[in-house]
């Protein structure tokens, strides 16, 4: 079985593309083998800056005969059913075969298709391949019609057997398939021909090319941390840029720069982000101290001088990058210090946060009412919150975040600082975004926490009230993140807050009219199309799935009251959820549903109500005294469990009752004919639910 090698080389390809580029060229060319009939062992794809390479080994020589059977139309339906039947499969009326059917004869068509060599079919997957690539943007160059992301310049393929390796003839716009490569284009000279994906990668790596990009990553990080170690200094972690910088280069070398004196007092989150963005150096740290104070470049070439000339270079242009930095925090900090900050936040005056909304400045008036509303219930300072929420995002009209955006909020932190406000409102101006992201640490500062809240409950309710809501996967504002950041600000900090009354107040001041928040029918009125609650309580559902919590064990613990404290609910649907895990657990649903499907249809047929108290006196079986007894040291024990919130101990007194309760439907009929002991016996399953139902909605839950 041979072993396919192909390598697509060109001008060089963004960081960015290259990891998507080779999951599609693996995915393109292998689908393609094996919908012709080459199926394959193994494949998998590599990418540098200049080159896109798949191997895919054990592949079939030739794709395999076939034969087909196809049922027509009836041998007496019209010439046009006819027609299309022939069309369909290739075939003449003459070839086709009258069978006898339940309705009669009916035209067989049998297509019998010869097997393909590997060969003739790689030539037209991978020319379809090529000439259909998704790049995120394409290019035409020269006279040809053929669009790549940077000029094509040549086709490595070659099927490689125990008897040698061979190309696939082939051609695109005049680029002719061979078994030759280049190297690194400046440390490499003239064409490498391989006969294998071994040996491809052996003679790459002698021309000084990694083809591996976590090979070139891991090389990379080594260097660096190593140059930093030396010197008592650590590197700054990036994936990402560790990452784009591996997209960037074929043969890393790791050099380290120093930073002018000059720059050295700027904050360690400007200087990290400016070289970053702009340079794509990676920052090193004096562990000392916390400063930033050298830099790490990748070079794509080894150099005479061992990197003296390009530290040179790099030095300079960063230097005319940080003297821009450095202008724009001098400035910024002499607005900060001597007018409070006051001009940035009467430019936001004149910034629209959303034609509907208003602008940033009346957001803002917003978000401080509800912090100063929230703070008491997160342990904060109401005037502390007020005052936080006036100034946090003060940082948006300085220059540089104007600059820099993704500095928002740490800005924001020095500058409070600069200003000479308290250390926790300067702090709510940094963490008031938080969490941004699934992984990103939750605030826990009082006053943080209160500014945080205010500012996602603001988002949510200010977007619900003018009707703009996320539909499938289209989430512009980014509604699901801000639902997400309340439940994890509320969770994180197990916070008692009721979520209900921080929608209302969100909305009351967004302009709805304040609905009566102990009638729901006045509430759902509010926002009849989609229940902003209830969106929360999706966005919970899918933040514990990660937890292994079922989503029917949140409607069964949604049901119950309070549901508004996501606190309260997450405790007693843990407390849910680990029950089920028990034998007792799972089995004592299946009683609990039979019970109470069996008390539904009854109730249903016979018009009453079976909630009246079974008595103790009228048990005939011994099974019906035991369920009987079994129930009174559930209550007895569930009632004051629930008052303390002790979910977990009214949960285990519940799942208790499983083996009573299945020995009562193995010994006793309910529908006896016996209408005092039946009406009994239905005023006992009715105990059964309702002790059930003290914990969690178990009809809720699936299965």
């Amino acid at each position: 079985m041979p072993d396919l090698l192909i390598e697509l080389f060109s001008e060089e390809i963004p960081a960015r593309m290259q990891k998507r580029a080779g999951e599609d060229l693996q995915k393109l060319v292998t689908n393609g083998l094996v919908d012709a009939g080459l199926n394959y062992a193994s494949a998998a794809a590599f990418t540098t800056p200049r080159r896109l390479t798949l191997t895919v080994e054990g592949l079939l020589g030739e794709s395999p005969a076939t034969r087909e059977e196809r049922k027509g139309p009836r041998t007496d339906a019209p010439d046009k059913a006819l027609d299309g039947f022939l069309r369909s499969t290739g075939l003449t009326k003459d070839k086709l075969e009258a069978r006898d059917d339940k309705k009669g004869q009916v035209w067989f068509a049998v297509i019998d298709k010869p097997g393909r060599a590997a060969e003739e079919i790689i030539a037209e997957v991978l020319e379809a391949t090529i000439r259909n690539f998704p790049w995120p943007k394409s290019m035409r160059w020269g006279a040809g019609a053929l669009r790549w992301v940077r000029p094509l310049h040549s086709i490595l393929c070659i099927l490689s057997d125990e008897e040698g390796a061979r190309v696939v003839p082939m051609e695109i716009d005049g680029i002719a398939a061979g078994n030759t490569t280049k190297g690194h284009r400046f440390l490499s000279n003239g064409h490498i021909a391989v006969s294998s994906f071994d040996d491809y990668e052996s003679k790459l790596k002698a021309a000084h090319v990694i083809l591996r990009t976590h090979e070139r990553a891991d090389h990379i990080w080594q260097d660096a941390t190593n140059l930093a170690f030396a010197q008592g200094l650590e590197v700054v972690e990036d994936k990402g840029l560790l990452a784009e910088v591996a997209g960037l280069v074929e043969w890393p070398v790791v050099l380290m720069g120093n930073i002018g004196a000059d720059f050295l007092d700027l904050p360690p989150e400007v200087l990290q982000t400016s070289m970053k963005e702009h340079q794509k150096f990676f920052s090193v740290r004096n562990p000392k101290t916390g400063r930033i104070e050298k830099f790490i470049t990748v070079a794509n070439t080894e150099a005479a001088d061992n990197g003296v000339t390009i530290l040179a270079g790099n030095q300079k242009v960063l230097a005319a990058r940080l003297s821009d930095a450095k202008f724009f925090w001098e400035n910024d900090l002499r607005v900060a210090r001597d007018e409070k900050m006051a001009p940035w936040l009467a430019k936001l005056e004149n910034v629209t946060f959303h034609a509907k909304l208003g602008s940033q400045a009346e957001r803002i008036t917003r978000i401080a009412a509800l912090a100063r509303e929230i703070a008491p219930t997160v342990g904060a300072n109401a005037q502390a919150a007020e005052q936080a929420a006036k100034i946090a995002k003060a940082d948006l009209s300085s220059e540089m975040v104007n600059e820099f955006p993704e500095l928002q909020g740490i800005m924001g932190n020095y500058y409070a600082q600069a200003a000479g406000f308290p250390a926790d409102i300067a702090t709510a101006a940094q963490h008031h975004y938080a969490p941004l992201g699934p992984s990103d640490d939750v605030p826990t500062d009082p006053v943080s926490v209160a500014v945080a809240l205010a500012d996602k409950i603001d988002t949510l309710t200010g977007f619900w009230a003018i009707d703009e809501k996320p539909t499938g996967s289209k989430d512009p504002y980014a509604l699901r993140r801000a639902a997400l950041g309340v439940i994890r600000l509320v969770l994180g900090n197990s916070f008692r807050i009721s979520l209900l009354e921080m929608i209302v107040s969100g909305l009351t001041k967004n302009g709805a009219a304040r609905p009566n928040t102990d009638d729901p029918d006045d509430f759902a009125g509010l926002d009849n199309d989609f229940n902003l609650q209830r969106f929360l309580h999706d966005r919970l559902k899918v933040h514990l799935r990660d937890e292994g919590i079922r989503h029917d064990v949140i409607d069964a613990s949604l049901a119950m009251p309070n549901s508004d404290d996501l606190t309260l609910l997450v405790k007693r649907a843990r407390a849910l959820s680990e029950t089920l895990k028990t034998d007792d657990g799972a089995n004592l649903i299946q009683g609990f549903k039979r019970a109470n499907n069996i008390l539904t249809q009854a109730e249903e047929a016979d018009g009453v109500e079976y909630s009246y108290g079974p008595d103790s006196k009228l048990a005939e079986d011994p099974a019906e005294t035991v369920l009987f007894t079994a129930l009174d040291k559930a209550e007895a024990e569930i009632a004051p469990a629930m008052e303390t919130e002790d979910f977990t101990t009214a949960m285990s007194e519940m799942a208790a009752l499983r083996a009573p309760i299945d020995a009562f439907f193995e010994a006793v009929q309910i529908n006896t004919d016996n209408q005092i002991l039946r009406r009994n016996r239905l005023n006992l399953l009715h105990r059964i639910r309702a002790t059930c139902a003290q914990v969690a909605d178990l009809t809720k839950l699936e299965g």
